[in-house]
C-alpha cells in the first residue's frame, strides 16, 4: 500500500480527532502529500507534516481554491451522534444532522471536482453508519441524514465513473472516538458495547482508518459504488 501513494495529494477534511486523526496517522506512514481542512489545527507534531486549510463546512467559501491542481483522493470525515427519542427530537436536530452529514460533503465535492478529475484516477471516501441500514433506536435523525448520504454516494459513483472518480463509503458501528464517550463512558456499557458486537467488541479507530487507507489506494481501483460496513458484524450476523 505505501507506494500507491508516492506523488498523490490526499484532502482529509475533519482529521483532528477519532477516525479521522488515525487515518492521518496512517497517511503519514506513505510518500501521500496530505491536506486537512479543519476548523481546529492538528495537535503535536502532525501540523508540521500536513498542509492545514482552515474550513468550516457549513460556511464555506474559496477555501479549497488552495488545493494542488490535482487531487488523488478525498474523506469526509465529519459527522455527528444526535441519539434522541423521535418525539424528543426538534426539526432543527434533523435540519442540523443534514446540513453537515450531507450537505458539507455536498459543498466539499462540488468545490473540488475539477481538482479531482484531472486526477484521471481519484478516490472518494464518504462516511455512513451501521444504523442506516440497521433499525437501531433513538437513531432516527442521523439515521436519515446518513441515508441521504448513502443514495448520494451511489449515485455520484455512478455519475462519476467515466470521470475516473470511484466513490465508496464506510459504515462503522460504535467506535471509540469523541462523538461516542458518552456511550462509553463506563465499565458496564463497554463491556454492553463488546456483546452486541458478533466479534466480541466495539470499534477502535484505527479499524475504520485502515480500510479508507485501503480505498484511496490503488490496490481498490475496481471498487466503486460500495457501502462497506466495518462494524464487528453488527449489520450482518446473529451468532447462536
Amino acid at each position: 500500500m505505501m507506494s500507491n501513494f508516492e506523488g498523490k495529494n490526499i484532502l482529509v477534511i475533519g482529521g483532528t480527532s477519532g477516525v479521522g486523526k488515525a487515518l492521518i496517522s496512517n497517511l503519514l506512514k506513505t510518500d501521500a502529500s496530505l491536506y486537512v481542512a479543519s476548523r481546529k489545527e492538528p495537535e503535536g507534531d502532525v501540523l508540521s507534516k500536513v498542509n492545514h486549510i482552515h474550513l468550516d463546512v457549513n460556511e464555506m467559501s474559496d477555501e479549497l481554491d488552495a488545493l494542488p491542481s490535482e487531487l488523488h483522493g478525498l474523506v469526509y470525515c465529519p459527522g455527528t451522534i444526535t441519539l434522541k427519542p423521535f418525539q424528543g427530537l426538534k426539526e432543527k436536530d434533523f435540519q442540523s444532522d443534514f446540513d453537515l452529514n450531507v450537505l458539507g460533503a455536498v459543498r466539499v465535492l462540488q468545490a473540488s471536482l475539477k481538482k479531482l478529475r484531472a486526477a484521471k484516477g481519484a478516490s472518494v471516501v464518504l462516511f455512513s453508519t451501521v444504523a442506516a441500514q440497521l433499525g437501531l433506536n433513538y437513531h432516527s435523525s442521523i439515521a436519515a441524514a446518513k441515508g441521504a448520504l448513502e443514495g448520494l454516494g451511489k449515485s455520484l459513483a455512478a455519475e462519476f465513473a467515466s470521470k475516473k472518480i470511484r466513490v465508496n463509503l464506510v459504515a462503522p458501528s460504535l467506535t471509540d472516538t469523541p462523538l461516542a464517550k458518552n456511550l462509553l463512558s463506563s465499565d458496564d456499557k463497554k463491556e454492553a458495547s463488546d456483546q452486541r458486537h458478533p466479534m466480541g467488541r466495539y470499534g477502535q479507530p484505527e479499524d475504520i482508518a485502515n480500510m479508507v487507507a485501503f480505498l484511496l489506494s490503488d490496490n481498490t481501483s475496481w471498487v466503486t459504488g460500495q457501502v462497506l460496513h466495518i462494524d464487528g458484524g453488527l449489520s450482518s450476523l446473529k451468532p447462536l
